[in-house]
């Protein structure tokens, strides 16, 4: 029944057909059952394990591997090769490509992990009325039109329509559902008001939310996915994982790379097509295949094997660091995303504030000796923890509180008038709250406040253990006064009274709405000397003028107190008996804001990140918060900057779009608004960090570019988020998008590194080929560059340092391509220089070494052909391993040094010096053991077809290596000043930016 709040009681018992003393017969459960269905929420259909790896291997850098491997595979079995090193190669490149597989794979069954966490939100048992008769039922039996009783502490077991009130009021705790910082009142009148949302269905009781007071019966409405829970059931189902700004960017230059490599592979084999004959090959068939080979060698050269991995390993560095500033990071992907958030969506209850009301002002009547004077008293402490001071109006903490009649009175009043607990839990390290947040707020007041007669009592409290401390004033007042009788909070008195007795005296203490308490005092108790003078009119116009100052400008939640003294032998009490009272004083409370967001705040802004506070409570209470906070301090009127969900769906289509882009403040919002408002920022083209903690907030935190979860939260939004904020801040947020940006920096430096290194390695092959030189380097050896001189040094540059003004930058485009035109060309120059040193060191050893045989290089051209024709040198030169060695070496070195170069995308090694990053000289120097370990160890040297090298040999290496520092340098002095880049930014900028189909969708 989808109206069921705007129905009278009658008309839904009429609908289902139901008697409410009777409840549904066995025929109609059986009917319901069938028309309705169960009240369960249904389990999502899971891809099967075998098309999650595939789907590991749908990306065209790997399909390009796997064909290179298994041709490498077809080659070794056509020429008859045996050994180790035939399949090396091949072997190795598969055992890379399946453990990225399972990686894949292991993150994506666990990503649905919400959906299952949902189901805990599911009551277990319901007390249900059948027949004629209640029992107990398993909640998953429950069918529309089914009677349910309902009471403190019941988690609510389906949608239901209230019919009938067993107790003065029953509320229920919905923040899970909407957000709201207080427990909502319930009622039976049906509701009139149009384009309801959630918090407007008083009469509603939604499944997984718990009663914390009263006792009521219901009628079941909604079941399942028909319920409130059920809709953010389906609704993250149809949420579909979006892939992030770096994998999209990562993705499309691998399908650019690929097509250069391709066009490569092809042009190598074109040109040595006359080669084919030559009789060292030993037939056409053969030099086809030959070169083929190099052609599959130059792929593999070209595709950097272990960029998956060093990405992997960098994200999860910046996890690792992430998690020390309180942000634990449950999808790697998402450090990076991080880095170009332009929109964060904050929740307010628990991100900006701590969720935990508390006391913040105190009104008291001082003296009325001259003229009636009002104090006002501040409270510090912001969570449960009784640790806070008072402050008088000037500012000067108060050192025994208790010595002050009113605030005395108010402690005790604060303790007895109280049905909340208060304690510590050791388990989580903090205060907790059993019953209403006000209530507790009162507890925690109490505390501060203190007791009567000791001079040591703030150090005394202090020595307690944290489980005593919790309510130790509270408890000494609750044993000093006996509670006789409980006047307990009625919609129609606005208040609750309680009867106490000590020492042959009785004594009423009251609580309750300040309009209500006032109204019924006739005298009010005096600060300065204890003494109850009746309350004047020109008194009670104060009183209600700072109530409506706190309630209205402070949006402070008021409570009033008061007393009165009672005649002896009274068992219970009267409404009667609630007039006449003395008044206490006033007390104001809030959910107060946490003092590290207003920093937090003014660095979003220098940053470039837009803030927009997100919020089921009302208006007034959400924008009195920005102000404290400093969402609005760049405003000068909130027109068009704060919204309800009800205004902002009203707007027309133009307006919508105006008022996203301007958009602060979005309050009285429900599950759908939130998924909504991501959808529409990121159809603008913002990358969208959301955050939450109930049970509502999972759709939109699965939606969103990054979903943000609190720590305190409910398992369900932290199944669904990318990252969990184990301190709740909002300050950490900040913290964290500077670490995204920090890493993706790095991360566009080894990506630098690797790519150019894999030019030099294409460059080297390809002239190479070209020149018509025997094969440079083995399969072998260019697979060990790859996997070990690359990566190492490459996951190292992962520890660069952030840069100072990481935080000042505007967030980068969603559409900015990691490798831009000029950074390509640089990329071209360093790996073109690589591969031609590489080369260089080759041709050196057969030209001019002293221990190489100084051919003329038309000899060297002309290899192929030595056997048919007379030499001075036998053949079996060109298969000796010297000459490999030495490019080998050249290449390990240069790209040691070209490392270096990697510590900044700009700046010079004269600013920032290798020893500003030790992970990277310590990963270079363990790079150059391994290779000399290859080059000097027997059994691993002939595994790589390589020998030990002299030391002219060594020095004529560094000479060709060192160069590439220099070359570098000029290319960073060209980076620092603008205009030598602009016609390659120009040149580069169409390509690389994404369709306008995709921008649109996004």
């Amino acid at each position: 029944m989808e109206d069921a709040y705007a129905r009278s009681v009658t008309e839904v018992l009429d609908f289902f057909g139901v008697d409410p003393k009777r409840g549904l017969t066995d025929a109609q459960v059986t009917q319901h059952a069938r028309l309705y269905g169960k009240n369960v929420l249904p389990e999502e259909k899971r891809a099967s394990f075998w098309k999650l790896v595939l789907k590991q291997f749908d990306d065209l850098l790997v399909k390009i591997l796997i064909v290179a491997a298994l041709v490498s595979f077809v080659l070794a079995l056509i020429n008859g090769d045996t050994g180790l090193t035939a399949f090396l190669e091949p072997s190795v490149i598969l055992m890379i490509l399946a453990a990225n597989a399972a990686v894949g794979v292991i993150t994506e069954t666990n990503a649905e992990k919400a959906l299952e966490e949902l189901r805990a939100y599911q009551a277990d048992i319901a007390t249900v009325l059948r027949n004629g008769c209640f029992s107990i039922l398993p909640a998953t039996e429950l069918v529309p039109g089914d009677i349910v009783e309902v009471a403190v502490g019941c988690k609510i077991p389906a949608d239901m329509r209230m019919i009938e009130m067993l107790s003065n009021q029953l509320r229920v705790d919905q923040a899970i559902l909407t957000g709201e910082s207080c427990s909502v009142e319930k009622e039976l009148e049906s509701t009139t008001a149009t384009n309801v949302v959630y918090q407007d269905k008083t009469n509603i009781l939604f499944s997984g939310t718990v009663v914390v007071a009263g006792r009521a019966r219901a009628i079941v409405v909604g079941v399942g996915t028909h319920t409130a829970m059920g809709g953010i059931h389906d609704s993250m189902l149809r949420t579909e994982d979006e892939v992030t700004p770096l994998k999209k960017k990562l993705d499309e230059f691998g399908t650019f790379l690929a097509k250069v490599i391709a066009g490569i592979c092809v042009l190598v084999w074109i040109v040595n097509i006359g080669h084919f004959r030559d009789p060292a090959h030993g037939g056409l068939l053969r030099g086809a295949i030959h070169y083929f080979k190099i052609a599959v060698a130059l792929a593999v050269a070209a595709i950097p094997e272990g960029l998956p991995a060093v990405v992997t390993t960098c994200l999860a560095l910046g996890t690792k660091r992430m998690a020390r500033l309180n942000a634990i990071v449950r999808s790697l992907p998402s450090v990076e995303t991080l880095g170009c958030t332009t929109v964060i969506c904050s929740d307010k209850t628990g991100t900006l504030t701590t969720n935990m009301m508390s006391a913040s002002k105190v009104c008291v009547l001082h003296t009325v000796q001259h003229a009636p004077v009002i104090s006002e008293y501040s409270v510090s402490g912001t969570t449960y923890a009784p640790e806070g001071t008072i402050f008088d109006s000037t500012g000067l903490q108060l050192e025994l509180p208790a010595q002050s009649p009113c605030l005395l009175h108010i402690a005790m009043c604060s303790a007895l008038c109280n049905e909340s607990i208060l304690q510590y839990n050791p388990d989580k390290g903090n205060y907790e709250k059993i019953g209403e947040s006000t209530e507790v707020a009162l507890r925690v007041l109490a505390e501060k406040i203190g007791l009567p007669g000791f001079d040591s009592m703030p150090s005394s409290l202090n020595m307690l253990s944290k489980h005593e401390r919790a309510s130790y004033c509270n408890h000494y007042w609750e044993d000093h006064f006996k509670k006789i009788s409980v006047a307990d909070f009625t919609r129609d008195r606005k208040m609750m009274s309680v009867l106490c007795s000590r020492n042959q005296l009785q004594i009423m203490f009251s609580k309750g709405a300040p309009e209500s308490i006032i109204s019924r005092c006739t005298n009010i108790l005096c600060n300065d000397d204890g003494s109850t003078i009746p309350l004047t009119a020109s008194i009670r116009a104060e009183l209600e003028s700072r109530f409506h100052s706190f309630a209205g400008k402070e949006t402070l939640r008021c409570l009033a107190l008061a007393f009165k003294r009672m005649p002896m032998g009274l068992q219970s009490l009267s409404h009667n008996d609630e007039n006449d009272l003395s008044f206490i004083g006033l007390v104001g409370m809030l959910d107060p804001p946490r003092e590290e967001v207003r920093n937090a705040m003014l660095s979003c802004m220098t940053a470039g990140i837009r803030v927009i506070v997100v919020t089921g409570d009302n208006k007034s209470t959400a924008e009195s918060l920005c102000r404290k906070i400093g969402a609005f301090d760049h405003l000068a009127d909130l027109a068009g900057h704060s919204y309800t969900a009800t205004e902002f769906e009203e707007l027309p289509a133009l307006q919508k779009t105006l008022a996203l882009q301007r958009m602060a403040l979005f309050t009285r919002v429900e599950p759908s608004h939130k998924r909504m408002l991501v959808e529409a920022l990121r159809h603008q083209n913002e990358v969208v960090a959301m955050t939450g903690d109930g049970v509502n907030d999972a759709p939109a935190l699965k939606k969103a570019d990054i979903g943000i979860a609190m720590g305190s939260g409910t398992a369900v939004a932290k199944s669904a988020s990318d990252m969990v904020l184990a301190d709740d801040n909002f300050a950490t947020i900040v913290a964290a998008v500077a670490e995204g940006r920090a890493i993706y920096n790095n991360t566009k430096q080894f990506i630098r590194y690797m790519i150019s290194s894999n030019i030099g390695e294409v460059v080297c092959i390809f002239v190479a080929a070209v020149l018509g030189i025997p094969d440079t380097l083995a399969p072998v050896q260019l697979l060990w560059v790859n996997l070990v001189t690359d990566g190492l040094p490459a996951t190292a540059i992962g520890f660069n340092k952030q840069d100072s003004d990481v935080m000042k930058a505007k967030p980068r485009k969603v559409n900015e391509a990691v490798v831009s035109g000029w950074l390509f060309f640089r990329y071209l120059v360093i790996g073109a220089y690589v591969g031609l040193a590489t080369v260089a060191g080759f041709i050196w050893w057969f030209l001019y070494s002293d221990s190489g045989p100084k051919l003329p290089y038309s000899e060297l051209m002309n290899f192929d052909s030595c056997s048919t024709r007379e030499t001075t040198y036998p053949c079996s030169i060109f298969d000796d391993r010297h000459p490999s060695t030495v490019s080998m070496t050249v290449l390990v070195v240069v790209e040691m040094f070209n490392a270096l170069n990697n510590l900044s995308e700009n700046q010079s090694l004269l600013v920032i010096p290798p020893w500003s990053n030790l992970w990277l000289v310590g990963s270079i120097i363990l790079t150059m053991i391994l290779h000399v370990l290859i080059l000097y160890v027997h059994p691993l040297s002939v595994l790589f077809s390589v020998t030990p090298l002299s030391w002219s040999e060594w020095t004529v290496v560094l000479y060709l290596s060192f160069p590439v520092i220099i070359i570098d340098e000029v290319l960073k002095f060209f980076s620092r000043s603008s205009t030598g880049i602009r016609w390659f930014s120009f040149r580069w900028r169409r390509p690389d930016s994404l369709p306008k189909k995709e921008l649109h969708e996004k």
